[in-house]
């Protein structure tokens, strides 16, 4: 019950990491208001904000965890109208729930705002299409910024970027929809476990315990801080890869 009393409004919470989450802040003791994409995303933020402030008086967390697939495409080929919407859902959307919620915030001079990144915003080469990791390193960016300002009345605000998840996301971006995307996620997991040091896909509740903590008092002295849960992959090559690699250019002078 570590989020025992707390009111909460996460964004993305229909499916994925998001609706994991959901589930378990609930299972800690929150009241959680979540959102999903069936409704305008405009108008759905402002109501949203505001049917959480007006059960509980207060918004204690937001977990802005909205996001969508990319495809891929080379530089030349990115179509701008799929670069703006991916910075309209990824940074636009972040920063617009921040907004509504801040004075709030201020007023009760409380609350802990958490947004959801990725180590594509972090390194190269970790998205199919450089909209989408530009759009996580902008948001990123966007925390520390707010985390400074916010922070002088007691709001913190703090990032989280995931590596590989195994979630319906990567149906969803070669075109998947339903229960066949959902079911991706299992197929993702072979995949997934060889990308960092540590031998398995990194699941939706990694990703939770870390939303969990920085939702509770007991990260009340971290701020515009980015906590990443990756398994190690953006670290670098794993050590049997370098071995691998001297064993090949061993065989050049044998």
């Amino acid at each position: 019950m570590r989020l025992q009393g707390k009111i909460a409004v996460i964004t993305g919470g229909t499916s994925g990491i998001g609706r994991r989450m959901v589930e378990r802040f609930v299972e800690e003791g929150a009241s959680v208001f979540f959102s999903g994409r069936s409704v305008d995303l405009g108008a759905e933020v402002a109501r949203t904000v505001a049917t959480a402030k007006s059960a509980g008086g207060r918004i204690d967390v937001l977990v802005n965890n909205a996001g969508g697939a990319t495809g891929s495409a080379r530089l030349e080929t990115v179509s701008l109208e799929d670069f703006d919407y991916t910075f309209a859902v990824h940074v636009r959307g972040a920063m617009a729930h921040m907004k509504h919620v801040a004075a709030t915030m201020r007023a009760q001079q409380q609350g802990s705002i958490i947004n959801i990144g990725s180590i594509a915003g972090h390194r190269a080469g970790y998205a199919g299409t450089l909209g989408y990791s530009a759009a996580k390193a902008a948001l990123i960016h966007l925390s520390r910024c707010a985390a400074l300002e916010l922070g002088e009345d007691n709001v913190r605000v703090n990032s989280i970027s995931p590596g590989g998840i195994a979630t319906a996301i990567f149906g969803k971006a070669y075109g998947l929809k339903g229960a066949a995307a959902e079911a991706s996620a299992e197929k993702m997991k072979g995949v997934l476990g060889k990308m960092q040091a540590v031998p398995r896909a990194g699941l939706p509740d990694d990703v939770v315990n870390a939303a969990i903590y920085l939702a509770s008092d007991e990260s009340s002295f971290v701020n515009g801080t980015d906590i990443v849960v990756d398994g190690g992959a953006i670290g670098g090559r794993r050590f049997s890869e370098v071995m691998a690699g001297r064993q090949a250019t061993r065989t050049l002078f044998d």
